[in-house]
C-alpha cells in the first residue's frame, strides 16, 4: 500500500462531536465516498476497511467516520438528529479536505439510512448521489417499507447494493420501492448474500468475490453519477 493510500486519522468537530475519522486518498482519486458505519460496528470493522481498500484500488477516496455513540463506546445508536448532524459534519469535512473531488455519501445499514434521512431533510452540499451498502428497510422478521418513506424526498441518484438473503430487506418490499423511486434508484442484487454480504459455501462463491463484485458495481455507478 502506498503512502497516498494509507489511512489518515482526523477529527471532525460539530455540536454532537468531535468524532474520529479515517481519510483514504489514492493518488488517482476521481471521487470521494463519505461512508458511515452500521449500528453494531465502527469505522474500523473489517467490512469497512475492505470497502476503503477496494475503492482506493479503484481510484475512489473514502472518508470513514464514527457516530458519537460509537466514539463513546456505547451500544445504543444516536438519535436521528445527532446522527444526521454527524453525517453533515463528515460531508463538510470531506468537501473541505478534498475540494476538487465530487462526493458520494452513504454507508452500511444504519449509516446509510441516517445519510439518506439527512439528505431528505436538506440536501447535503456537494453530494452527487447516495450509495447504500445494505439498506435496512425493516427489522429482521418484521417486513415492511415504512423506514423508506423519506426516500421519496431524495432527488439525487441512489444505489442499493443488497443481498438476496438480506434479513433487513425483503425483496417483496424492496423491489416495489425501487420501482416507485424511478430512474433515481439503481438496485444491484447479490445472490445468496445476507445483510453482511456473507454467502454460504454452497453458493460456490466466497465473501471476497462478493465484495469485489460489490465494489466494481459501486465504482461503475459512481463514474456514471459524477459524469
Amino acid at each position: 500500500m502506498t503512502k497516498a493510500q494509507s489511512d489518515r486519522d482526523i477529527r471532525i468537530a460539530f455540536d454532537g462531536g468531535p468524532v474520529s475519522a479515517l481519510l483514504r486518498t489514492p493518488q488517482n482519486a476521481r471521487a470521494c465516498y463519505v461512508v458511515a458505519h452500521g449500528a453494531g460496528a465502527g469505522m474500523r470493522h473489517p467490512f469497512m476497511a475492505a470497502v476503503a481498500d477496494g475503492l482506493a484500488g479503484r481510484g475512489i477516496a473514502t472518508l470513514r467516520y464514527q457516530f458519537p455513540y460509537m466514539e463513546r463506546g456505547s451500544k445504543r445508536p444516536d438519535s436521528p438528529r445527532v446522527a444526521q448532524a454527524a453525517v453533515r459534519a463528515a460531508v463538510a469535512e470531506a468537501a473541505s479536505r478534498l475540494p476538487k473531488l465530487p462526493l458520494i455519501a452513504g454507508g452500511k445499514s444504519f449509516g446509510g439510512r441516517m445519510t439518506s434521512q439527512a439528505q431528505a431533510e436538506a440536501p447535503l452540499p456537494g453530494v452527487r448521489g447516495l450509495a447504500f451498502l445494505g439498506f435496512p428497510l425493516h427489522p429482521p422478521g418484521q417486513p415492511g417499507d415504512e423506514r423508506a418513506a423519506h426516500l421519496a424526498k431524495v432527488r439525487i441518484p441512489m444505489l442499493f447494493l443488497q443481498g438476496t438473503r438480506d434479513e433487513f430487506a425483503s425483496l417483496k418490499y424492496l423491489k416495489p420501492l425501487i420501482k416507485r423511486l424511478g430512474t433515481r434508484a439503481t438496485l444491484k442484487l447479490f445472490d445468496d448474500a445476507n445483510h453482511s454480504f456473507h454467502v454460504p459455501a454452497k453458493s460456490g462463491r466466497t465473501d471476497a468475490e462478493v465484495m469485489n463484485a460489490l465494489l466494481d458495481a459501486l465504482a461503475a455507478w459512481t463514474d456514471r453519477t459524477i459524469g
